[in-house]
């Protein structure tokens, strides 16, 4: 039996206000998210979007031709109740077929070029 992934555009929401929450989170990106989209991930020879609404989820940088997700977690993301509801978002996002990276605030801001070689990695083996 051959498993088809699912069509993402079906899963795509339609709810006003996860778009302008989206929306205003593009506007109001942490110091992390700026230094990955404008020192790298903006000039991709693939497309990422920012703060993409997937599902009930809005993913940092979605980039849908390869199907990744990366996320830039703070320290909000230690908390075991926020570990729980990141492991039930990163399922749900796998179930559809997106490959979901973390990077911390502290590897953007310590290892930025370390960052950046290894989605350059996973984008090469997507």
């Amino acid at each position: 039996m051959i498993l088809k992934k699912p069509d993402l555009s079906k899963v795509y929401t339609s709810n006003p206000s996860l778009k302008e929450r989206a929306r205003y989170l593009r506007n109001n990106m942490t110091p992390e998210e700026k230094h990955l989209w404008y020192d790298f991930l903006k000039d991709l020879p693939v497309t990422f979007n920012r703060q993409k609404v997937v599902g009930i989820y809005i993913l940092d940088f979605y980039c849908d031709k390869k199907k990744i997700c990366i996320e830039i977690d703070g320290l909000y993301h230690l908390s075991d109740v926020s570990k729980r509801h990141d492991k039930i978002r990163d399922n749900y996002l796998k179930g559809l077929g997106i490959n979901v990276i973390r990077y911390t605030n502290f590897q953007i801001n310590n290892n930025f070029e370390s960052v950046c070689k290894d989605i350059r990695n996973i984008l090469h083996k997507e």
